[in-house]
């Protein structure tokens, strides 16, 4: 597998050593965090989340910098083409690692140009619908998308994203047809949605809770078996009527491969410090995310290694292309 050379990093990193002088030169300049996606979305608004207690817990400031393009693979593609010094930081999620690798075999990087340094947080996603395509319910959108196949438009972040795999996913397990719609990221998919340019979209709950609780949206559902304590009004799919239906997101921080092992551990330690924070935890609680940090970049990659399974899978089932 992929992994086995990132798990076999991680592991060096954990004991490798680095000489005490170039430990306590880093960081010295501010740190990039790159975003694959444009603001807005999910994977942005956990980025600046965490960034401003990250920078405080290293000593630097982190400087968000969105590279929206390609279901995030611009951004993947930039920082394994960085120099692996710790100062160019990638944020990411099962799209750029265990996705975009299944769908393109040509991509212009690999998984293993990217060292695992920790996993984030982790979320179902959220099924939203615009209030006036009269849908009110899970069985209301099957119903409907059964009897109108391709009739109704999905938004997605782009193909290869987890919105992309999670409207594939349902429309295979439900059994119907949707007509993708794809954008450059969670913020323009949602304002898609609000527009009624599309009738549908399995978003992150970052970028579609707010739009919820403002009504400008309508939550029919969340990609978990059960009803969570962090949505107690939107139902999981076994009250929904779909328990075959269920997926899990995360986002995880990446670096260049060739990042030297002491820096790869101090971003892990600065990061547990970061998330430990109370108004950090409280700030993606709001939207519906939770604190799911590794216990260290060898078990993020044991993880990843796991978890590409389930997306290389998700990918060949549902018969995703990248077109």
């Amino acid at each position: 597998m992929q992994y086995k050379s990132m798990l076999m990093a991680a592991l060096l990193a954990l004991g490798g050593t680095t000489p005490v002088w170039a430990q306590a030169a880093y960081p010295s300049k501010p740190i990039r965090l790159v975003v694959g996606f444009a603001p807005g979305g999910a994977a942005d608004y956990v980025a600046r989340s965490v960034g401003d207690a990250l920078g405080r817990a290293l000593g630097q400031p982190i400087v968000i910098e969105n590279k929206a393009g390609a279901g995030s693979s611009i951004a993947a593609d930039m920082v394994a083409k960085s120099a692996p010094d710790g100062y160019t930081l990638l944020i990411a999620s099962p799209s750029s690692i265990s996705v975009n690798p299944a769908l393109n075999p040509k991509l212009n990087y690999k998984p293993n140009d990217l060292l695992p340094v920790t996993k984030l947080t982790a979320s179902p996603l959220v099924i939203a619908v615009n209030p006036n395509a009269g849908l009110n319910s899970v069985k209301e959108l099957i119903a409907k998308a059964k009897a109108n196949p391709g009739a109704l438009n999905v938004a997605t972040a782009g193909n290869g994203s987890a919105t992309h795999l999670g409207a594939a996913q349902f429309a295979q397990v439900a059994g119907v047809k949707f007509t993708e719609i794809p954008y450059r990221g969670g913020g323009p998919a949602m304002q898609s949605l609000i527009a009624g340019d599309t009738q549908i979209y399995f978003g992150t709950p970052p970028s579609t809770l707010p739009h919820i609780q403002s009504g400008r949206v309508r939550g029919l559902g969340i990609s978990a078996t059960e009803r969570s304590a962090l949505f107690p009004d939107l139902p999981g799919m076994k009250d929904a009527g779909l328990p075959e239906y269920e997926l899990d997101f995360w986002y995880g921080f990446f670096v260049p491969a060739g990042t030297p092992p002491a820096i790869v551990q101090k971003l892990f330690e600065a990061t547990k410090t970061a998330m430990q924070q109370e108004s950090v935890k409280a700030a993606l609680a709001r939207e519906g995310t939770e604190v799911s940090l590794s216990q260290s970049p060898a078990d993020y990659a044991a993880f990843l290694a796991r978890d590409e399974k389930f997306w290389v899978k998700l990918v060949k089932d549902a018969g995703v292309k990248l077109d």
